[in-house]
């Protein structure tokens, strides 16, 4: 159950069925990006794809007959009228088409019917149709995939088709088990039962195992995309933005050219792969040690005084390149990291927002805030994510001083789409909405949080928080997860525990939740747990789907302050 593995097992087959010689890649918007975060140009140039063009653009290369083209795109309305149009004036000499999900019968007889000059010589599903960040993380990349706190029609079709390809693609037929407090859940979970009767066929897996897929809704826990977060790939994320492997550093003052956009992928990049989970005290340490054996490799690179160096130096230069390469992007990124986090007091937020998620100290905690929405070093943001995550803690306290909060979060001159969140946040998921008590969990054992003191840095009182998936999931490998809660859909029902997991998270994961399922699957040989989400957030994303799940409905939360 290897994402990258599955999805790189279908493009490499599509780049050797026609066989050798020269060829062009003609995908969509969708497909390019699905490629690009699996193979880096340079990967693609080897298969022989020496060209890539998008079938919605209208620029048309004269005289390619010598090419092949490969085509790889979603069976969508637009791409089959696109290519029916190709088709009809083919500028390449031969196609083979491959699309990233099951296509009607009705839509391969209209690209029969344009193929006049009998250009094509191949037609296939290859199921991949998802972003597969990591082995075990896949993302359908849809933002926002609700309005007025159900599907929105086009997000729900396209996450069927989504969840269907990763089932094809890592060859499983799976039992479906969905969050029964949320509507959505059931909703996809029913669609998702009608494709796997109606293609029953493509269905037909011999398995070791009974895999389980397990749907649950974003709204059960909306705490952990609201954090600050400390581990790299998450931290990345959160303060930079990570989107398709790529991060824009362009606002970094002074940044050189190469490094105005960087690529993150731990596929390529071994510094990346080792260090994405590491905290942030451990990755200033981390990155000394790379410094120190980047500098002793050009001290190397500095006595070149033989022929037997220079024949060296040719051999090992291009190696050294690429760590130099390396150790500029990381230092870069790290850098940048670092005096976000100074500039905007983030440690100090953070601790707060830790507590606020773990521990019940509402006088405390409630002048803490008070004190951050006075410290104008603050950012409006994290003033506002901090009363947010005040309300979804305190809703149902008696003395709970929201209002009051709000107030000055007026006062201070936030704005009034921001103020606003705070009363989104418990539309979409206050205590009447989750089916879990987030705020109860452990509780006492997180209050000695103090005594455990962390690596250098950034210690523990940091990363206290869990992930509420975290438990559900080791409910489900211990074959404890309440039946009422997450029942099977159908009669159906598992007799053994479940090997196989695909966990699906309606209205996007996090990165700090890709962490858990990394460490389940680390603690549990011989289960392989999934992660995938509509997308993967950070708490800008996050408050945006917020806003647009709730927009169009009435608000139960009387807002005090217009």
């Amino acid at each position: 159950m290897n994402l990258i593995t599955a999805l790189k097992f279908y493009i490499t087959r599509m780049t050797e069925e026609s066989g050798p010689g020269m060829k062009v890649l003609l995908m969509d918007k969708q497909t390019t990006s699905i490629v690009s975060l699996l193979y880096s140009q340079s990967e693609i140039f080897l298969k022989e794809v020496y060209l890539f063009e998008r079938i919605d653009t209208n620029v048309r290369n004269e005289g390619l007959k010598h090419l092949k083209c490969i085509v790889f795109i979603r069976p969508t309305k637009e791409n089959i009228e696109y290519l029916c149009n190709e088709l009809r004036c083919p500028k390449y000499g031969t196609y083979y088409i491959y699309f990233s999900n099951i296509i009607a019968k009705a839509d391969i007889k209209l690209l029969a019917e344009s193929d006049e000059q009998e250009v094509v010589r191949e037609v296939h599903e290859y199921y991949a149709d998802y972003l597969a960040i990591s082995p075990h993380l896949f993302s359908l990349g849809i933002n926002t995939c609700s309005q007025g706190l159900l599907w929105n029609p086009v997000h729900l079709h396209r996450t069927v088709l989504g969840l269907i390809s990763v089932l094809l693609s890592i060859k499983r037929c799976p039992y479906i088990r969905y969050q029964n407090s949320s509507e959505m859940a059931k909703r996809l979970s029913e669609k998702i039962r009608e494709v796997l009767s109606k293609e029953s066929n493509s269905f037909e897996f011999r398995q070791d195992s009974s895999p389980i897929l397990l749907i649950v809704d974003r709204r059960d826990d909306p705490v952990t995309p609201l954090l600050n977060q400390w581990t790299y790939q998450a931290m990345v994320h959160e303060l930079l933005t990570i989107n398709n492997n790529r991060v824009n550093l362009s606002h970094v003052k002074g940044i050189s050219k190469e490094l105005k956009e960087v690529v993150l992928s731990a596929e390529h990049d071994e510094f990346y792969a080792s260090n994405l989970y590491l905290n942030f005290g451990e990755i200033g340490q981390t990155i000394k040690e790379l410094m120190d054996e980047f500098q002793k490799k050009a001290k190397k690179h500095q006595k070149v005084e033989s022929i037997a160096d220079m024949k060296n130096f040719v051999e090992t230069y291009p190696l050294f390149k690429k760590l130099s390469g390396t150790v500029s992007k990381h230092v870069t990124v790290v850098g940048e990291l670092s005096s976000l986090v100074e500039k905007h007091h983030l440690l100090q937020v953070s601790e707060l927002e830790q507590e606020l998620s773990c521990q019940n100290d509402h006088s405390m905690q409630l002048q803490k805030i008070r004190e951050l929405i006075n410290n104008q070093q603050i950012r409006e943001i994290d003033a506002v994510r901090l009363v947010m995550l005040y309300a979804l803690h305190y809703e149902k306290y008696a003395s709970n001083d929201i209002n009051g909060l709000l107030n000055l979060l007026k006062n201070r001159g936030v704005s009034e789409k921001f103020l606003k969140l705070v009363y989104n946040i418990l539309e979409y998921s206050g205590i009447n909405a989750r089916q879990n008590n987030l705020f109860d969990r452990e509780a006492v054992a997180k209050i000695t949080k103090k005594l455990f003191k962390g690596l250098s840095g950034v210690d523990n009182i940091y990363t206290q928080h869990t992930p509420l998936l975290n438990e559900t999931l080791e409910d489900l490998i211990k074959g404890k997860l309440s039946l009422q809660t997450f029942p099977y859909l159908g009669n159906t029902m598992m007799s053994k525990r479940p090997q196989d997991i695909i966990v699906f998270m309606i209205g996007g994961t996090t990165y700090e939740e890709s962490l858990t399922v990394h460490n389940l699957n680390k603690q549990n040989p011989g289960i392989k747990i999934i992660l995938g989400g509509t997308t993967i957030h950070n708490s800008t994303s996050f408050l945006e789907e917020i806003q647009q799940a709730t927009s169009g409905i009435l608000s139960r939360y009387k807002n005090n302050n217009n």
